[in-house]
């Protein structure tokens, strides 16, 4: 979800690159939980976080559509997001105690929190929001806050799909005819979202154009990059 904002009124002026240290390591444990009230649609989850929170939950992608997420659209594009739910528009996945009860398996949104990404041309860096924390915080290095398996494969996997998100976002806008774009929603639903990974992969079945091993989340990936190949090929969208 893009956010159109002057970026010097929300951050401290500065980047930050995944090896920097940045105030953002939040000192409070009583689980405040400020961070998960009141947002909207606004953590929107790419197909990793529901890769991870399938895999931690044991719960299908249509079973999470019941209670915890949710589809909203997002500059045209159908996403799913983390669902607000009672009187205090808090995350369904905060526990009683107002704990986050899927905090091993957090969507990237959540991870990065408080800082943002900032993307410039093929790459991004990060800023921090200020203000938007109300307990004292000391500086923590990115790579480590961030706290995501395999930093680069992950990062490379963003790249990607922001660049996706944002040609499909293009092919909606500039196509008046509404068919079009709710087939073409469907198809990317389905392609990404809807049908479900599988946990495995068999060496047998590993694409020779990327290298998956060591990373405990080779499936996800391979699945992702096969998944996104074929799309491209269908809409004829360039790489």
């Amino acid at each position: 979800m893009r956010r159109y904002v002057n970026l010097e009124e929300i951050s401290d002026g500065k980047k930050y690159d995944e090896e920097d240290m940045v105030k953002a390591d939040c000192l409070d444990c009583s689980g405040c939980s400020k961070c998960c009230q009141g947002m909207g649609n606004s953590i929107t989850l790419d197909p990793y976080d529901i890769w991870r929170l399938t895999k931690g939950t044991g719960l299908s992608m249509e079973a999470l559509l019941t209670e915890q997420v949710e589809l909203s659209v997002a500059d045209g594009v159908i996403l799913p997001n983390l669902k607000m739910t009672g009187e205090r528009e808090q995350c369904a996945f905060l526990n009683e105690k107002g704990r986050c009860s899927i905090h091993a398996f957090r969507p990237g949104i959540c991870r990065l929190f408080p800082l943002g990404r900032y993307y410039e041309g093929n790459t991004f860096r990060y800023f921090l929001q200020t203000g938007e924390c109300i307990h004292p915080k000391t500086k923590i290095k990115v790579r480590k806050w961030i706290d995501t398996p395999d930093y680069k494969r992950n990062k490379e996997f963003i790249l990607q799909w922001h660049s996706l998100v944002n040609q499909v976002e293009e092919l909606i806008r500039d196509n008046e005819d509404d068919e079009f774009r709710k087939n073409i929603n469907l198809l990317f639903l389905k392609t990404f979202y809807l049908t479900p990974y599988q946990t495995e992969i068999k060496t047998s079945e590993k694409s020779g154009e990327t290298d998956m091993e060591g990373c405990e989340d080779d499936a996800f990936y391979i699945q992702f990059y096969e998944r996104q190949k074929r799309f491209r090929a269908i809409l004829q969208l360039p790489k």
